[in-house]
């Protein structure tokens, strides 16, 4: 069975600091029924520059740069059955977990959340995934 590989314009495409060499990382890639999606911050899809902001502000668009990937798969975070977190301050645990409930919609999920230094000066937060569909293609 392939993998295969989604993107998205919803969502940012990174992976080297030198724009002139191809990414070797793809926004999510499905294999059979598993979704994985790589780590997501609060860039701009278009611009793919940080959003300013505070860490409420870098987390609602971090998770809607998932949501895009998520879509793109044909999922939604309905079908997240893991996530993982990195948050720069560990003291924004609290307004991020905030945002996070609002922004998932109550749906449940797996989480580990802890702090490091996301490779992008300004990114305050970074989250990846692991979706899962009821059937493989």
């Amino acid at each position: 069975m392939p993998k295969e590989i989604v993107t998205s314009s919803r969502a940012p495409v990174t992976g080297f600091t030198d724009h002139a060499t191809p990414s070797p990382i793809a926004q999510a890639i499905r294999f059979g029924n598993f979704l994985f999606v790589s780590g997501q911050g609060p860039l701009d899809p278009v611009t793919k520059q940080v959003e300013a902001g505070d860490i409420e502000v870098q987390t609602r668009r971090t998770l809607s740069n998932l949501r895009g990937v998520l879509d793109a798969a044909g999922a939604d975070f309905s079908n997240v059955v893991n996530m993982r977190v990195i948050l720069r301050d560990v003291r924004d645990f609290k307004a991020f977990n905030e945002v996070f409930r609002q922004e998932i919609g109550g749906e449940k999920v797996t989480r580990t959340c802890v702090g490091g230094t996301p490779h992008r000066d300004g990114v305050n937060v970074e989250i990846d995934c692991i979706a899962m569909f009821d059937t493989a293609q």
